[in-house]
């Protein structure tokens, strides 16, 4: 029906009683109907990860009657979209949104990001997709600032429509709403994690090891994600799940594969 309100799919990797997942569904409840499907317990950084060796269980957690229908799944956040889709809700969603996530997800942290990653899910299942992060790790994070934020992204989303196999990986400052200086359209830092890992020894004496390492961004670009959050502007990056590198192509045909 035309005035069907949009049907609203959200997950996350942080767990389904984080914070920033409760921000997002009292934003997404003003839009449209919100159903709910979230990991029962933390999976960040899970990347595109999918259970295949272990059962699935998802568990009804909102109180019969109530409003907005929630689910815990005991997957990744692809697990989530993926389940979600195909045994949780009666028809295609309009929109899957997933975050708000406890910490960036900008530059090369696309990769490892189970929020990003149930989005790109989304993406694959042919639903428009926005991942949401906010940069602030605490748990306790506020989340009020960006909510106007979110909102208005997620009606331009609804009312334009995205590219076709593009998701939109949304990063928004740790400031206040009357300091973010607006949206910015970019691409993604050329940036990179040096890992470091922290070795120990067990009480038993069984070496263990912690990973550790510092985000290095050597790129100098001020169309990046990195510049326009560090110089007060909410990143929004176009991402494709067509991993093919087209531009190495043409190089790659001229090598001597058959001889």
């Amino acid at each position: 029906m035309e005035n069907q309100r949009p049907l609203i799919l959200i997950t996350n990797d942080d767990g389904v009683t984080a914070p920033g997942i409760r921000a997002l569904i009292d934003v997404m409840s003003q839009i449209g109907e919100v159903v709910v499907v979230a990991p029962d317990k933390p999976q960040s950084a899970m990347g595109h990860a999918i259970t295949i060796n272990s059962t699935l269980y998802i568990n009804k957690i909102s109180k019969e009657g109530a409003e907005i229908l929630e689910y815990s799944c005991s997957g990744t956040p692809v697990d989530c979209v993926k389940i979600a889709v195909n045994e949780v809700l009666k028809r295609k969603p309009d929109l899957c949104v997933s975050g708000i996530n406890h910490g960036s997800n900008s530059s090369i942290n696309v990769i490892y990001s189970g929020t990003m990653s149930a989005a790109v899910e989304a993406g694959i299942e042919g639903i428009p997709a926005i991942g949401f992060s906010l940069l602030d790790y605490n748990w306790d994070a506020n989340f009020e600032e960006a909510k106007p934020f979110i909102k208005k992204i997620t009606l331009e989303v609804l009312e334009k429509k995205l590219p076709k196999d593009v998701v939109l990986n949304v990063n928004l400052p740790k400031l206040k709403t009357n300091e973010i200086k607006g949206i910015k359209i970019c691409r993604q830092a050329k940036a990179m994690w040096q890992e470091r890992f922290d070795k120990r020894t067990s009480p038993f004496g069984k070496e263990y090891y912690w990973l550790t390492g510092e985000f290095v961004n050597e790129d100098k670009g001020e169309d990046t994600d990195e510049w326009a959050l560090a110089n007060g502007y909410i990143s929004i990056v176009p991402v494709q799940f067509d991993l093919t590198a087209h531009h190495a192509t043409q190089q790659l045909n001229t090598w001597d594969w058959n001889e």
